[in-house]
């Protein structure tokens, strides 16, 4: 049986289980107990779990980078700069705010946004995550095109995506050392 977890109940039909933050979070209607859902996706939590354990144990030999507001904007603007002209697109406002689920966003407006957590990433990772958003001005979908287009430029772009699955948990676990 899963032992750590949080619940949260919402006013919805459906719910969901997540592990955005690494750890298992239950979001559930009103009124509803958490033991039906944890016996019948025990095994889905349980490679879930390992799969993050895993990419924690993988993290160790990552470090952080500790970028201060006014570096991290300007790469960010460098970065930018170099891959529009490669995508021969505009980007119309770039907005940069903490996101507790993704690293990036770009809307329909072609408005960036962009996860304040990148700043303490490398370089090459911050590149590809520009590149994984402009991407999408060509493919808005995560399709067969789409990472045809990825692969292009990155080759390579299933080790960045579990390089960036490896940060992700490594920053959520430095979070939460210090709150």
């Amino acid at each position: 049986m899963v032992n750590d977890y949080q619940i949260f109940y919402r006013k919805i039909k459906h719910p969901r289980l997540e592990f955005k933050t690494g750890k298992l979070h239950l979001i559930l209607p009103e009124n509803t107990s958490p033991e039906f859902f944890l016996v019948k996706y025990k095994n889905w939590i349980e490679r879930k779990q390992a799969l993050i354990n895993d990419m924690l144990l993988k993290s160790k030999d990552k470090k952080l980078v500790n970028r201060s507001d006014d570096e991290f904007k300007k790469l960010i603007y460098d970065l930018l700069k170099i891959n529009t002209q490669y995508y021969n697109v505009k980007i119309n406002k770039v907005f940069f705010r903490k996101m507790r689920t993704k690293w990036a966003s770009l809307s329909h407006n072609k408005n960036l946004t962009l996860n304040t957590l990148l700043r303490y990433l490398p370089k090459y990772l911050i590149n590809y995550i520009i590149n994984h958003e402009l991407a999408h001005t060509i493919e808005k979908k995560h399709n067969n095109n789409f990472w045809r287009i990825i692969s292009k430029r990155f080759d390579n772009y299933n080790i960045l995506e579990e390089e960036l699955f490896k940060f992700w948990f490594l920053l959520q676990k430095h979070i939460s050392t210090i709150k």
